[in-house]
């Protein structure tokens, strides 16, 4: 697989099937645009973890020249401009396709490759804005809240369009033919709401911002301040997780009427908080966490790699001299793996076009030409 290096979806992408065994070759800039940097690097590098780097000027004819070259051998290239750019310079899906009939060409937008937005810029939160999902985030009477880029980057870009690639190649594998990929983040977070817009169509969900069953508007559903000033999530949806709930709140049938009231909601609530502040976060965890209840303490990024389960089930891993989630899903015959640190941009370009096929002469003249660049002294 071919990556054009971008930001957030696309390396998310090429970082969950590099995670999967695939074999990505990621193309990044000679010239490199700024990067947020933080102790150790740039803040997104996990991202580009598994993958080799090769740094190519695609604006030299002869930069383009090999990226043709390494598409004619690829099963897929992904890439993250915005809709025509990858045309203009000479490596869209049609001059791909000429090189190669069976490779799947992944492309990542915000609004899609077509329609009246096409060609506007925009982050995650315009993307969440626009599909409804936003405005049913938050509490009510208050602004909508952002949650964080996960929803639209990541949920509905990055990881829609990993799925869509390795659609594509199941399918590329029984016609021989390739074909592309449009996935648009604006498409992949309205994907996701699907039961918000079905419980919406049924009128089963308030328009009206934390009045509802999973927004914070029940009061078996939400977070709570504990007595220590921490957080503990409850989700007692069920009537059993619910009664089960009240008990051990000692809130009892009387006070806490029919779960299903709304016009209860708000006292019930109140009784909720009020319980819950009269012990820790920890102290709750130990007293629910073995509960039939539907319980967790709202942990901190430092805190999430400690906790009993996590740590049990290695859901993070410490590679590199960081601490970082481990690939997922889980496979029983054949395990995802991170096969590398993230690499310094163009870290590889020899080496990797080495083992794709180009010979020492041709290396020599894309170093003359300019259309690849040296290898950099040291990894971020």
């Amino acid at each position: 697989m071919i990556e054009i290096a971008g930001q957030g979806p696309g390396p998310f992408a090429a970082m969950m099937l590099s995670d999967m065994g695939a074999e990505v070759l990621r193309i990044d800039r000679i010239e490199h645009a700024p990067v947020v940097e933080g102790k150790d690097g740039p803040v997104d590098a996990i991202l580009n973890r598994g993958r080799r780097s090769v740094a190519v000027d695609l604006k030299n004819p002869a930069g383009t020249a090999l990226l043709m070259e390494l598409v004619a051998k690829a099963d897929a290239l992904i890439e993250g401009f915005r809709p025509g750019v990858a045309e203009r310079l000479g490596f869209g899906p049609t001059e791909c396709a000429d090189r190669n009939e069976r490779l799947v060409y992944g492309r990542i937008t915000g609004w899609g490759q077509d329609g009246p937005l096409a060609a506007a810029p925009g982050h995650d939160i315009n993307y969440i804005a626009l599909s409804g999902v936003l405005a049913a985030i938050g509490e009510a009477g208050c602004p909508p809240v952002p949650p964080l880029n996960i929803v639209g980057d990541f949920g509905g870009g990055g990881m829609l369009l990993a799925f869509g690639v390795v659609c594509a190649l199941l399918e590329a594998r029984q016609t021989g033919k390739g074909q592309v990929v449009d996935a648009a983040m604006l498409d992949g977070i309205s994907l996701l709401g699907a039961l918000l817009f079905g419980m919406r169509g049924q009128g089963a969900w308030s328009a009206e911002r934390g009045t509802n069953l999973l927004d914070g508007g029940a009061p078996f559903y939400g977070v709570y301040e504990t007595a220590d000033a921490g957080w503990v999530s409850v989700g007692a949806v069920e009537p059993k997780f619910f009664a089960n709930l009240m008990d051990e709140l000692e809130i009892s049938p009387a006070d806490r009427g029919e779960q299903m009231d709304r016009s209860n909601w708000p006292r019930l609530r109140e009784l909720v908080a009020a319980a819950i502040r009269r012990r820790t976060r920890d102290e709750w965890s130990a007293h629910l966490q073995e509960k039939e209840i539907c319980f967790a303490p709202v942990l901190d990024a430092d805190e999430v790699p400690l906790h009993p389960h996590v740590s049990a089930r290695g859901t993070f891993v410490e590679q590199f001299d960081t601490v970082q989630p481990a690939p997922a899903p889980r496979f029983t015959r054949t395990p995802g793996a991170i096969a590398g640190p993230p690499p310094a941009p163009g870290e590889h370009t020899e080496e990797a076009l080495g083992d794709w096929g180009i010979g020492q002469t041709e290396l020599a003249h894309l170093r003359e030409s300019g259309a690849i660049g040296a290898a950099p002294a040291v990894r971020p």
